[in-house]
């Protein structure tokens, strides 16, 4: 494949003004009209986004030091526990850890109002939450308990650091059961009531880069409202999944692990979410930019929702047991329809991702590259994957 341009060479683009930039969505019409050659000349950055709940996220804390100091054993934020087996005064608070005074499904199904992912929240909505922490003492670190009130610009440092994010495509749920269920896809009805999914289809990052070509370790994105990186792979990465012919996934597989400064995101970007019944998530917004190096960037940045696949899976047993096996495969166009077909059945469908909230962060990091107030990076490394067909 013949290159076109390098990252060095758009990012001077963008330095003089002169980088053409357009979303995922807005490069369709231009390929529809234009064909892939040559919108692939004319276009040097498409950017993508996409926000929704993804559970393995967190943040990591630095509260600061004590007097006298203190080796933090044991340590909550407004009730909700962080791990604090690290150092002194560092700690990691898992979005979706939940007070230990919840009772979660105890009452089924639960109401999970407040979690880690809700603390996470009103940090950085500039709010005070209550540091709460006991140590069994040394004799460099006296201190055995400390209570105070703190704030996100009180602390050291603070970044988000999420261990998953950015699924590359993902299950659509749906209940064959009598029984209405809980889960982590939302409430389904019973007997094919309805039917979940959680993707932002074709301007989601890593459907617009099947084969992580200029995705890598080091790729400067759009997280939260701020800067971050691709610190590595996510955890159940898995680029052997499934591909159509386009080399799209048609299940779910490459994932991200995401770190980026706390102190720099938005409310707007970074949610705590209550699942009924199920526990709590944190929503985060992750925009990512691909840089057209040459036409096979292109073509894959140009995917529509009607060349993208997923699988219905039933979540009342196939998927609890660890049965597999699908029930259809459908489109993002017929989901976004509203209404998809399965065992002969016409059952209505619903995001709990955001498209709307996924086009803004694309637009958003399209502005940024054209301002010249975000330039694009050169992964040290790339992910794992599979050859290209």
């Amino acid at each position: 494949m013949t290159q076109l341009r390098t990252i060095q060479e758009i990012n001077e683009k963008i330095a003089k003004g002169q980088a053409v930039v357009m979303t995922a969505e807005e490069v369709l019409s231009l390929v529809a009209e234009h064909g892939v050659e040559e919108t692939a000349r004319r276009v040097d950055v498409v950017t993508t986004g996409t926000f929704g709940p993804m559970c393995s996220s967190g943040a990591f804390f630095n509260v600061g030091h004590t007097t006298p100091r203190m080796r933090m054993s044991k340590v909550t934020l407004n009730g909700v526990s962080a791990y604090a087996g690290l150092a002194a005064v560092d700690v990691y608070l898992g979005a979706t850890e939940i007070p230990e005074t919840d009772p979660a499904n105890s009452n089924y199904p639960g109401e999970f109002n407040y979690g880690g992912a809700h603390v996470i929240e009103d940090l950085v909505a500039g709010k005070s939450v209550l540091l709460e922490a006991e140590s069994y003492g040394t004799d460099c670190y006296p201190r055995l308990r400390y209570k105070k009130e703190i704030t996100l610009a009180e602390m050291n440092e603070a970044y988000l650091f999420n261990p998953r994010n950015a699924y590359q495509n993902y299950n659509v749920a749906v209940n064959l059961s009598d029984r209405t269920i809980y889960t982590y896809m939302g409430i389904l009805k019973p007997r094919l009531g309805n039917a979940n999914y959680c993707s932002a289809g074709q301007l989601s990052p890593l459907l617009n880069d099947p084969y992580y070509r200029t995705i890598g370790i080091g790729t400067k994105i759009f997280l939260g409202g701020g800067i971050g990186y691709v610190a590595w792979q996510g955890t159940q990465h898995n680029p052997q999944a499934p591909r159509s012919a386009n080399g799209v996934p048609r299940a779910g597989a490459g994932t991200l692990a995401l770190i980026g400064d706390l102190k720099q995101m938005q409310t707007r970007y970074v949610r705590g979410v209550s699942l009924l019944g199920y526990g709590v998530s944190l929503q985060v917004g992750v925009g990512v930019p691909i840089p057209i190096v040459d036409e096979a960037a292109l073509r894959y940045a140009a995917v529509r929702d009607e060349d993208i696949v997923a699988q219905v899976v039933d979540y009342s047993e196939a998927y609890p047991q660890g049965l597999g096996g699908s029930l259809a495969e459908v489109t993002y166009a017929e989901l976004k329809s509203g209404v998809i077909v399965v065992q002969g059945k016409e059952v209505p469908t619903a995001p709990l991702s955001s498209y709307p909230r996924a086009r803004e962060i694309a637009e958003t990091l399209k502005q940024w590259i054209v301002k010249g107030e975000f330039t694009l990076t050169e992964p040290v490394a790339a992910l794992p994957t599979v050859k290209a067909e």
